[in-house]
């Protein structure tokens, strides 16, 4: 009784050990000695049961520390109690914990000699590929079970390395998450002697990461080549209920702007920056701030003939007696001309945070969304974006829908790069590196460019092999200015998407079974 209350304890703690291997700490080391001893407490479970439920002991610890920004969103909300946020950030771990416990169930019940009897037998190669396929699709579950969540995949922590996190090209996020775990496994066989496997196991991984380079694309030396402009204007969070909030918003991004030049230039600004109206045709008590074309105009004047603005805003849709239904999380072009030239609608919606769910039952109980205001926002229609003259197609995915992997950029119509505006003032001192990570791989999978714009940051120009271009640190106000990147040719993922993290699950749950046919 009392080691399987150690064994309790111990899975908690090395599920909150595993969680600094997230950024802002990048402590990769930990995360794979805490994941590769967790392994070992799985595999010397007594039964599923207690499998499963050191598995979800481990989620619970490892998703505590991971989602612990979600409390600094709740500062935003008054309608709410602030002290809610901590409990969410329990409430959420708890339920996240039951995808670490399926895929430590899975591994114990088809990989380990506990599960026949057999109580000496130390781990094998097939319980570290097992559980690594099992790892896998629990993950893609998660991301996707619910309207998904699919914060800090676990195989985010190879970022600092570059070559291993490179390997999302050919396979994918969750895949490559499958591939940590495996790396953890061949660390616990290694504890047991069993070189062969964790020696083919880490030179295999090591000879992927130095070969797995791209040559990255050279900027255009043309001082004439389009260039993108990110705009930074740390604006906190806590001023957007004052009623000077949109104009003071307005004339920091106005002042960032930066002064036209020979090169086209395209200016991104953050997340819902624009808080006035920038469409025609609504109700005119909509324009209680300021008309829609007198705000394009103020932007238009501060453009050169070949630029063009990309930002966040709020579109509405209104009722035939003229009342507001519900929003869009938009993000809006606009031309030298004052013309707009697209729009594309947030499509993945926050829950709790943009919308309510069961509105009419948790609205009786007190709750309300994180974002102020009583009107729901609805969705788009899914990846997408639009043409920019001068700048190609660009896919557009708005704060979190950049962290679903596979579901960022439409494969009919490959985009030259993808704008991601998001307002990480939400998300505390650790969620804003942690998001940042997350564009990084959507970057690295699609081969694309990925371009950051938040108002009180991390802001950035990713490459397409994920390298951070130029940033701009959080809590400062500024801009950076580049030639635009250029994305590689499409990589394997981003021609096949998730399939390649089913691909993976079976080629693992193969070898396993190869290993069984060899041990008999």
């Amino acid at each position: 009784m009392a080691a399987s209350r150690y064994a309790s304890i111990l899975s908690l703690g090395f599920g909150a050990l595993a969680a600094t291997g997230f950024a802002p700490l990048d402590w990769w080391p930990v995360a794979l000695v805490s994941l590769a001893a967790w392994m070992w407490l799985v595999h010397d479970s007594a039964s599923l049961k207690h499998a499963l439920w050191r598995g979800w002991l481990f989620g619970v610890g490892h998703f505590a520390i991971g989602n612990a920004w979600i409390q600094h969103a709740f500062t935003f909300q008054d309608k709410m109690p602030h002290a809610l946020g901590y409990i969410a950030v329990i409430l959420v771990a708890l339920y996240l914990a039951i995808y670490p416990a399926l895929a430590a169930g899975l591994a114990w019940r088809f990989a380990s000699p506990r599960s026949v009897g057999d109580l000496a037998s130390p781990p094998a190669p097939g319980f570290a590929l097992v559980f690594a396929a099992a790892w896998i699709v629990t993950e893609w579950l998660r991301a996707t079970m619910f309207s998904g969540y699919a914060w800090n995949p676990i195989g985010v922590v190879w970022l600092p390395l570059g070559g291993v996190a490179n390997m999302a090209a050919w396979i994918g996020t969750y895949a490559l998450s499958g591939v940590t775990i495996l790396i953890a496994g061949a660390l616990l066989l290694a504890v047991f002697r069993r070189w062969r496997f964790a020696v083919a196991v880490l030179g295999a991984t090591a000879l992927l990461a130095l070969f797995n380079h791209h040559a990255v694309p050279e900027a255009a030396s043309d001082p004439r080549a389009p260039r993108v402009r990110v705009v930074q204007p740390d604006l906190a969070q806590e001023e957007r209920p004052e009623d000077d909030y949109a104009e003071e918003n307005l004339r920091a991004l106005l002042a960032l702007n930066g002064k036209p030049g020979p090169a086209p230039r395209l200016i991104v600004w953050p997340e819902g920056a624009v808080r006035y109206m920038l469409e025609d045709g609504y109700p005119s008590d909509a324009y209680w701030q300021a008309s829609a074309a007198f705000t394009r105009l103020r932007i238009a004047a501060r453009l050169g003939p070949n630029d063009v603005v990309l930002t966040g805003g709020t579109a509405s849709q209104f009722d035939r007696a003229g009342n507001m239904v519900s929003a869009s999380n938009s993000i809006f072009g606009l031309d030298r001309k004052a013309r707009l030239i697209g729009r594309y609608d947030k499509a993945h919606l926050v829950p709790y945070g943009e919308y309510l769910p069961a509105r009419p039952l948790l609205s009786q109980l007190g709750l309300s969304r994180l974002v102020p205001g009583d009107i729901d926002f609805i969705d788009g229609a899914g990846p997408g974006g639009f043409a920019v003259p001068g700048f190609g197609l660009v896919g557009m995915q708005i704060c979190y829908e950049i962290i679903f992997s596979g579901n960022v950029a439409d494969r009919a119509h490959r985009p030259a790069f993808l704008f991601n505006p998001s307002n990480d003032a939400w998300f505390g001192p650790s969620g804003p590196p942690q998001h940042l990570a997350q564009a990084r791989l959507r970057a690295i999978e699609e081969g694309l460019p990925v371009i950051r714009a938040t108002p009180t940051g991390i802001s950035a120009i990713i490459g397409p092999d994920g390298a951070l271009l130029a940033t701009i640190p959080l809590n400062v106000a500024g801009a950076i200015e580049l030639p635009l990147p250029r994305a590689y040719a499409p990589t394997l993922f981003a021609r096949t998407g998730n399939i390649m993290a089913f691909v993976v699950a079976l080629a693992l749950l193969a070898l396993a079974f190869a290993f069984r046919l060899r041990a008999r």
